[in-house]
C-alpha cells in the first residue's frame, strides 16, 4: 500500500518548490518482541518472558516502555543509565532526532544496538496499522506526537491480543501528550514521576533535564531580549535583513563574539559586543543576527576579559551593566566593523560540558558549574552533593536558558575524578575536544586478521615484490606506528631512482566493516605528551601496518625518477611488498649522512636523498612556499610516574626536512593523479588564501618596526618580505613575525572536488595547485580513502567491487575528517598546558621572553623555551600602579618604561595553588624592573654566594 505525501521547500534561491513522493506501506512490519503470534520473524529485541518486576513503583505490573521524541531529545543521560532495558523506541523519534541533533541521535543508535539494554526500533512510519497522515494546518511537531500516540495504542492492544502479561508505558516530558495517552486509556507519566519511585533514584533525578520551577528564578524579570519566531527569522533571512551564521567566542573576551556568515564564500563575519546583544548564544551555535545601524558599530575592545576572573554576579543584568561590562572605550569612525545582535538561535550547540562546582549562594542545593572552555558561560545547576563534588571535575549538560536568566540552566551528568590528578584532566581534554577515546569493541576486534598472520602466495602476486631494495624510515623517538619509509638508488644515467613506501592499510580495512566505520568516525590518531589514541586498533597501527625493519609488510609506492636537480622525469604506482633495512630516528639519520666515513648503502642512499630534498624545498619557496614558525617542545616523562621531569625545544635537523619534502612530494604526485582520474569524486586538501583583514595585525606590527610585510601579491611576496624582516639586535623578532603570520592564516581542510570550483583547489602555504594525504594512512582516514581511490585507478575492475563513494559521501566525510583533525590538534596542545602545569606544580623559575601583543590590562608574553603564551595582567581594581595604553601606538606606559611588541623581558613562572579549583599558569614580572610591580630575580648570592630562592609576592594569574 502506497501513500502519497506532499510538503514545500524553499530552494537556496529562495524559490518555493513543491515535493510529492510516495510513501510505501506495509503489515509485515515486525514489533521486536519475542514469541508473538502475529509478526513474522525478524529483528527481535525484547523477550516479553523476561521484562521483569516494575522498574518503577508507580506502575503496578511488569511493563514495556516507549518514548516520545522530546525525551529522548532532552533525557539521554537517564536513558544511557543500565536500569533502562525493555524499552521501545519509534522510527518517529528516531527520524525527528537525527534531524535535531547529530550528538543524541549518534548516542540512540549505540542504545539500539546494544543487545543487552533491549532497546527495540519499531518502524511505525511503515506500518500500515501505525502510520498516520498528517491532517490539514497541523503542524510537523503535531503530527509526530500522534504518530507515538497511535504506535503505542498499537503496541498495547498487540501485547493483549498475544496474550503476554505485561504493560506498556509512555513516558514523556510534555504535560498535553500524558493527558492525550492518560485520556485513551493508555499508561502514561513524566519522567520525573517514574524516576522519583524508582528504587535509589537519586542519582538519576540529577541527570534529568532541569524544569525551571526546580532551578528557582524570579519570572517576569526580563533581561535578555526574546527569539523571534521561526517564520520570522525565515523572512528576514530571505529579504536580507538578518545573517545567518556560527557564532564563535573570543578567546582573549567572553564578552564579545564573531558569527561567521554562513553564505559568504569568503570570511565574512559580523562582530557582536556584550551580554545583551550575544542574547544567550553560546559558542559554535547557528545564530540569525541583526546587522546594527551603522551609527552603532563597534570594534573589540583592547581588553583581556576571562570568565575566570570574574565574580558571581547573580541572576541579574540589565543594559547598564551590560554597558559597563563591555567598557566605555572611545573609537574612531576607521576603527569600527559591522555589528550585530543575535535575535534567533537556529541549531544549539548544547554538547556535554566539563565543569567545576562553585558553591551557591542563594540556598544550599543550587550552585554555578564553571566550565573548563572559558567561552562557554557558566551554567546554573542543582545537586546534593555538593561537599562530594567540591574540588572535582564533573560534566553537567545544558537544558534551557530562559531570557529572564543571567545562566543557562542544566544539570548534572557524572563525576570524573580530582582537580589536578593526570588520568582526570586527560579525560576532560579528550572528552571537551571530542576525541573518541573508548576501547575498541568486540565487533570492531572481529575484524582483525587471525594470528599468527602469514603472506601467502596469492598476496604475491598483485605486489611488486620490492624486498631487495634498501629501504628504512626515519622518525621520532619510540615510534610504533610507522607509516613510511623511503630508498634511494643510483641510476646508470646519472638520475636516481626514489620511493616513497606507506604502510598498505587498505589490505586490512575493509569498506563498510566495523572497523572501517570506526576509523572513519575517530578520523584521526590523536597524540598526547603521554599517550596515543589510536584511530586503528594496535594490532593493526603498530605492528601488521607499521612498517617494522627486518619484516615483510605490504605498501602502496609511489616511485620517481628524479635528475640531479630534483625534477621529476618519471612516475609510477604500485601495490608492493617490502622489507626495510632500518627503523632509524631522525639524529641517527643525520648521523649516518654527517659521517663521511660510512659508506654503506643506506647511508649512501640518505645522502643522496638529502641532497635532492634540499633541492626539492628550494624550488618550493621559490613558487612562493611558506616558512611559517611555531613552538613546539618535548617532555621526557617519568619511566614510572609518566610525570614531566624535563623539558626542551624540538630540534629540527635535516633529516626532519628530508622526510617532509619526500612526503610533499608523494600527496601532490598522488593528488594530480587522483584529480586526473576522478575530477567530481578525488579527495584533497586545500588551504584558503587568507582574507587580506587577517593579515592587518602582522602588518602593523611589522610596520612599527620599518618592515612592509607584503600580503597582497601572492604567497611569493609574503615569504619574501617575511625573509627581509630581521633585525640583527633582535634574533629573535623574525621568529615572532612568522608565529604572527601562521596565527593569520586560514585552516587547510579536506573537501571533495566535485563540491567546488577549481580555482578554490588552490594550497596557499605550500603553494601547491593541488594537494592530498597519502602518506599516513595508519593514523588518518583521508589517507585511507585516498589509497582506496588510488587503488581503483590501478585496478579499474576493482572500482564496482568496492562500491566508489559519491560525491556527497566524500563531502559528508570530509566535514567530519575536518572537525576531527581540528579538534585533535587542540587536544595536544590542551596536553602540552596540562603537563607544563604538572612540570611547574613544584617548581619556580625566571624565563626570557617577548612581548607578544598588549591590551589596556594585559601584557600578553610569549616565552620561547616551554612554548607557551600567558598574560601578565595589569590595571585591575586594586592596581597600585596604572599603566598608560596607547591604543594608537600599541603601548603601555608607567614612569620612564615603555613597553612594546617584541620588547624583551623577564618574567617568572610557577603554578598558583591557592586555590585549589583553579590552579593556574601565574606569570609575574621580572625585568623591566617598574617600582611596585615587578618583582626581583629570583637568584640572589647570600654571604657565601650560595643561591637562595625567594618567594614570589602574589599577583594576577593564568
Amino acid at each position: 500500500m502506497a501513500v502519497v505525501k506532499q510538503f514545500y521547500r524553499v530552494t537556496r534561491a529562495n524559490a518555493v518548490v513543491k515535493v510529492v513522493r510516495e510513501h510505501y506501506l506495509r503489515d509485515d512490519i515486525c514489533c521486536g518482541l519475542c514469541g508473538c503470534k502475529f509478526c513474522p520473524d525478524g529483528c527481535v529485541s525484547i523477550d516479553p518472558t523476561d521484562v521483569g518486576p516494575p522498574l518503577s513503583s508507580i506502575v503496578g505490573n511488569s511493563h514495556l516502555i516507549m518514548l516520545d521524541t522530546g525525551l529522548v531529545l532532552q533525557e539521554m543521560d537517564v536513558l544511557e543509565d543500565d536500569v533502562f532495558k525493555n524499552v521501545v523506541v519509534c522510527q518517529t523519534s528516531v527520524d525527528e532526532v537525527k534531524k535535531r541533533s547529530s550528538p543524541s541521535y549518534k548516542r540512540l543508535r549505540l542504545l539500539l544496538a546494544n543487545r543487552d539494554r533491549r532497546f527495540c526500533l519499531f518502524y511505525n512510519e511503515f506500518n500500515m496499522h501505525t502510520y498516520v497522515k498528517r491532517q490539514k494546518h497541523e503542524l510537523p511537531n503535531e503530527r509526530a506526537d500522534r504518530a507515538i500516540l497511535r504506535a503505542m495504542e498499537w503496541y498495547a492492544n498487540h501485547l493483549t491480543a498475544n496474550g503476554f502479561p505485561i504493560d506498556i508505558v509512555l513516558l514523556s516530558n510534555d504535560v498535553e501528550n500524558v493527558r492525550k495517552a492518560l485520556e485513551m486509556g493508555l499508561l502514561a507519566f513524566s519522567l520525573r514521576d517514574y524516576v522519583s519511585r524508582m528504587e535509589n533514584c537519586a542519582d538519576l533525578l540529577e541527570r534529568m533535564a532541569v524544569e525551571r520551577t526546580c532551578i528557582g528564578g524570579r519570572p517576569g524579570n526580563t533581561k535578555f531580549s526574546e527569539y523571534l519566531s521561526l517564520s520570522e527569522l525565515k523572512i528576514g533571512l530571505s529579504n536580507g535583513s538578518f545573517r545567518q551564521g556560527t557564532f564563535m567566542v573570543s578567546r582573549e573576551n567572553y564578552l564579545e563574539a564573531n558569527v561567521y556568515l554562513t553564505s559568504s564564500q569568503t570570511e565574512e563575519k559580523i562582530f557582536v559586543q556584550g551580554l545583551l546583544n550575544c542574547n544567550r548564544a553560546i559558542n559554535n551555535d547557528v545564530v540569525v543576527v541583526e546587522v546594527l545601524p551603522e551609527d552603532e558599530w563597534s570594534c573589540p575592545a583592547s581588553v583581556l576579559r576571562l570568565q575566570e576572573f570574574e565574580k558571581d554576579e547573580g541572576d541579574e543584568v540589565n543594559e547598564e551593566e551590560d554597558r559597563r561590562l563591555r567598557l566605555d572605550v572611545a573609537r574612531s569612525k576607521g576603527e569600527v566593523v559591522p555589528t550585530g545582535r543575535v535575535v534567533g538561535i537556529l541549531q544549539r550547540n548544547w554538547r556535554p560540558v566539563c565543569a567545576m562546582l562553585q558553591p551557591g549562594l542563594v540556598t544550599n542545593t543550587r550552585h554555578l558549574a564553571v566550565p573548563a572552555d572559558k567561552r562557554i558561560p557558566w551554567i546554573r545547576i542543582e545537586t546534593r552533593q555538593a561537599e562530594r563534588l567540591l574540588d572535582q571535575r564533573i560534566v553537567v549538560v545544558i537544558d534551557s536558558w530562559p531570557s529572564d536568566s543571567r545562566y543557562p540552566l542544566g544539570h548534572f551528568v557524572r563525576l570524573l575524578g580530582p582537580v589536578g590528578d593526570r588520568d582526570t584532566e586527560n579525560e576532560v581534554l579528550l572528552l571537551e575536544h571530542e576525541v573518541p577515546h573508548h576501547e575498541f569493541g568486540e565487533n570492531i576486534l572481529a575484524c582483525l586478521p587471525k594470528m599468527p598472520w602469514v603472506i601467502t602466495a596469492s598476496d604475491l602476486k598483485e605486489r611488486e615484490d620490492l624486498r631487495h631494495l634498501v629501504i628504512c624510515s626515519i622518525d621520532p623517538p619510540g615510534c610504533t606506528d610507522i607509516d613510511d619509509a623511503l630508498h634511494c638508488v643510483s641510476l646508470p644515467n646519472g638520475h636516481f631512482e626514489v620511493g616513497v613506501h606507506i604502510a598498505d592499510v587498505s589490505h586490512f580495512v575493509t569498506p563498510g566493516t566495523a572497523m572501517d566505520k570506526e576509523a572513519a568516525e575517530r578520523g584521526t590518531t590523536v597524540y598526547l605528551v603521554d599517550r596515543r589514541i589510536d584511530m586503528l586498533p594496535e594490532l593493526l597501527s603498530s605492528d601488521l601496518c607499521s612498517l617494522r625493519a627486518s619484516q615483510d609488510r605490504f605498501a602502496f609506492s609511489v616511485i620517481w625518477e628524479l635528475d640531479k636537480n630534483a625534477n621529476t622525469l618519471s612516475v609510477r604506482f604500485c601495490k608492493s611488498i617490502i622489507r626495510s633495512r632500518a627503523a632509524l630516528t631522525y639524529m641517527e639519520a643525520q648521523a649516518r649522512i654527517d659521517d663521511r666515513r660510512a659508506t654503506d648503502q643506506l647511508s649512501i642512499s640518505l645522502r643522496n636523498l638529502n641532497m635532492l630534498a634540499k633541492k626539492l624545498k628550494k624550488k618550493r619557496k621559490e613558487n612562493g612556499a611558506l616558512t611559517l614558525a611555531s613552538l613546539e617542545i618535548r617532555f621526557n616523562l617519568d619511566s614510572e610516574s609518566h610525570d614531566p621531569i624535563d623539558v626542551m625545544a624540538k630540534q629540527m635537523l635535516d633529516t626532519n626536512s628530508l622526510v617532509e619534502e619526500f612526503m610533499l612530494l608523494a600527496n601532490t604526485t598522488v593528488a594530480e593523479r587522483l584529480l586526473a582520474e576522478f575530477p567530481d569524486v578525488a579527495l584533497l586538501r586545500r588551504h584558503p588564501l587568507p582574507p587580506a583583514a587577517r593579515f592587518e595585525p602582522l602588518v602593523k606590527a611589522a610596520a612599527k618596526r620599518g618592515f612592509d610585510i607584503v600580503t597582497d601579491q601572492g604567497g611569493k611576496a609574503l615569504a619574501d618580505s617575511l625573509d627581509r624582516a630581521v633585525l640583527k639586535d633582535q634574533p629573535y623578532f623574525n621568529t615572532m613575525l612568522r608565529i604572527m603570520a601562521t596565527r593569520c592564516m586560514t585552516t587547510a581542510v579536506y573537501f571533495c572536488t566535485g563540491t567546488l570550483e577549481k580555482s578554490h583547489y588552490f594550497h596557499f602555504g605550500l603553494a601547491a595547485e593541488v594537494y592530498t594525504h597519502f602518506t599516513s594512512p595508519i593514523r588518518r582516514y583521508a589517507d585511507l580513502m585516498v589509497h582506496r581511490l588510488l587503488a581503483a585507478i590501478l585496478n579499474p575492475d576493482r572500482r564496482t567491487a568496492s562500491g566508489m563513494p559519491d560525491k556527497m559521501q566524500i563531502d559528508e566525510l570530509c566535514q567530519n575528517l575536518n572537525h576531527r583533525h581540528r579538534m585533535a590538534q587542540y587536544a595536544g596542545r590542551a596536553s602540552i598546558l596540562l603537563n607544563t602545569h604538572l612540570f611547574f606544580k613544584s617548581r619556580v623559575e625566571d624565563l626570557p621572553g617577548y612581548v607578544l601583543f598588549l591590551r589596556r590590562n594585559a601584557i600578553q608574553v610569549l616565552i620561547p623555551k616551554y612554548g607557551l603564551e600567558a598574560p601578565i595582567l595589569v590595571n585591575q581594581r586594586d592596581a597600585q600602579v596604572i599603566f598608560n595604553f596607547d591604543a594608537a601606538k600599541e603601548t603601555l606606559t608607567v614612569g620612564n618604561v615603555v613597553l612594546q611588541m617584541f620588547d624583551s623581558v623577564t618574567v617568572r613562572l610557577s603554578i598558583d595553588e591557592s586555590d585549589a579549583q583553579h590552579n593556574r599558569l601565574k606569570l609575574q614580572l621580572v625585568e623591566p624592573n617598574i617600582p611596585g610591580f615587578s618583582v626581583s630575580p629570583l637568584l640572589d648570592l647570600t654571604e657565601d654566594d650560595t643561591p637562595s630562592i625567594r618567594s614570589p609576592p602574589p599577583a594576577m594569574v593564568y
